[in-house]
């Protein structure tokens, strides 16, 4: 027989109440009985019959996705899996709310996290630069009862084990190794281009890029990272400069999430199959690259993957209770001409 509550009421040594307090994340329990219940839950093994869960709470989940205001087709590839899962999980009582900030206006962003009440939303997944402005709004958040997870880009002071996103660092050695073999063994430089070093995906990717080129590949050299903002125009006289100067050119990796401007930049004032060009992300504009041999590699991690796995993650930190980690491990794909 599977346990049930009342067995868990018996082994904590409380009443069903309480018993249903802890599992429904309700205040005025103290932390020494949640702990008791928690260890019930683990050493009988109990699991919580969701669905019923939801009916008998009367209201479902309500979740926020808070993403960049300025995006482009990853962004895009993202919203559109968000609502995807929005219509699925209808059936589940999940409302999902899509809600777009200026990450490059930490301080609006900030008072925009500040606005966010606990009765309108139950969690959020976050997708927004590290800035101390940002970090303490999310700590804000947290203490008026939003739960949140960091989305895609990583904020330092969050439990990694609730992150939702590849590990960045392990991406950049990826593109690292894959550029020095690409490359060969001739001399050169290779050009990074990304939005902002504010976000922890950049600065991770940057790192782990640096230690495979600098420990494997001597007689490559890496240039100082080039920041965008997200700006076509400054993207375009940046791609002029760094072609014009470079006349050793070996590599270019387009380390931000968004490529079209980048690879349209480049593509505007040079051929590309003069050197290795690797990029970030499944769009569109990746896979035409690709296919017209503009781009040698795309180091890519699923949107679909990760807006469901925030969803469950927020669930299950809503419900008291852990998810299995292999299911929500975000894979690095590799993508060539030949596997698309």
């Amino acid at each position: 027989m599977r346990p049930t509550t009342k067995d868990l009421a018996e082994t904590a040594g409380v009443s069903l109440a309480t018993v249903d307090r802890v599992l429904n994340g309700r205040s005025g329990v103290r932390q020494k009985t949640i702990d008791a219940v928690n260890e019930a839950i683990r050493s009988l093994g109990f699991e919580r019959n969701q669905f019923a869960a939801t009916l008998a709470r009367q209201k479902g989940y309500r979740f926020a996705f808070i993403l960049p205001k300025d995006g482009d087709e990853y962004l895009a590839e993202i919203i559109k899996r968000i609502e995807e899962t929005k219509e699925a999980g209808r059936a589940e009582m999940l409302d999902i709310k899509v809600l777009r900030v200026d990450e490059q206006n930490p301080h609006e962003t900030a008072r925009y996290l500040s606005r966010l009440k606990g009765e309108d939303y139950d969690g959020a997944a976050i997708m927004a630069p590290e800035t101390p402005q940002i970090r303490d709004a999310i700590r804000r958040m947290k203490e008026r009862g939003i739960l949140t997870i960091p989305f895609v880009s990583n904020q330092r002071d969050e439990d990694q084990h609730d992150f939702v996103g590849i590990d960045n660092r392990a991406a950049g050695r990826t593109v690292g190794r894959l550029m020095g073999r690409f490359i060969g063994p001739r001399e050169g430089t290779i050009a990074v281009l990304t939005d902002t070093m504010q976000a922890r995906d950049s600065l991770e990717r940057r790192l782990g890029f640096d230690e495979v080129i600098n420990g494997s590949f001597p007689m490559l050299s890496v240039l100082p990272t080039l920041e965008t903002y997200g700006e076509p125009e400054r993207t375009f006289d940046i791609v002029r400069n760094v072609l014009s100067h470079q006349k050793a050119l070996a590599g270019f990796y387009v380390m931000g999430s968004e490529a079209r401007v980048p690879l349209k930049a480049l593509a505007n004032f040079c051929d590309t199959q003069t050197f290795t060009a690797i990029a970030h992300e499944k769009t569109p504009t990746t896979i035409q690259g690709l296919r017209a041999g503009k781009l040698d590699a795309v180091v890519t991690q699923d949107p679909g993957h990760l807006v469901r796995s925030a969803v469950r993650i927020l669930r299950s930190k809503c419900e008291n209770r852990t998810t299995l980690a292999s299911q929500e491990k975000i894979r690095i794909e590799i993508l060539i001409e030949e596997n698309l």
